[in-house]
């Protein structure tokens, strides 16, 4: 993908948008107080530049998912998502994102390991990148029921590029075919 493009701008013109989108920003927590952490980074969301709007879910409990797959004896996961209406290029947006969760005392250590804030930027309109650096969609969202059903919870028509639409994803995945 072209990174300009990814970045969202032009010739010299600033990274932003002049067009809202809606990106969707799926929240998890498994270390510390994960309640209010969660609704600390929604409230973040909504206070950044060219944010004109926040819609999140009910968070939710889940297992805790690791390189070697589920894992019941880690500490839960308190899963959330929103969708951020912005004019953040995404690229700045996923820069914010990694502020956010570096001031809720993220440590980058262990892949997949516990964290007391992860903010994965899961969708940005109907943008794709497969840019290392920004993969739009992310990559494992249709496999994670966790970002899904929140994700149906705030938005019932939700789709997901690539893969479609979200509650028959979430169908799939829980084998409702």
């Amino acid at each position: 993908m072209n990174r300009r493009l990814a970045q969202g701008f032009h010739g010299d013109a600033p990274r932003v948008r002049h067009v809202p989108v809606e990106a969707v920003v799926a929240l998890g927590a498994n270390l510390g107080d994960r309640h209010a952490t969660i609704a600390a980074a929604v409230d973040e969301l909504s206070r950044l530049p060219l944010v004109d709007g926040v819609r999140a879910s009910e968070p939710v409990e889940s297992v805790a998912v690791t390189l070697d797959g589920p894992d019941a004896s880690a500490p839960a996961y308190l899963n959330a998502v929103a969708i951020v209406t912005t004019r953040l290029a995404p690229s700045v947006l996923l820069g914010y994102l990694h502020a956010i969760e570096e001031r809720h005392g993220r440590e980058r250590r262990v892949r997949w390991g516990d964290r007391t804030l992860d903010l994965d930027l899961v969708a940005y309109g109907d943008l794709r990148s497969d840019d290392p650096a920004l993969q739009l969609p992310h990559p494992r969202a249709g496999e994670r029921d966790f970002v899904l059903g929140p994700w149906l919870a705030v938005d019932p028509d939700a789709v997901l590029p690539g893969v479609g639409r979200v509650d028959r994803a979430l169908a799939r995945l829980r084998g409702d075919r």
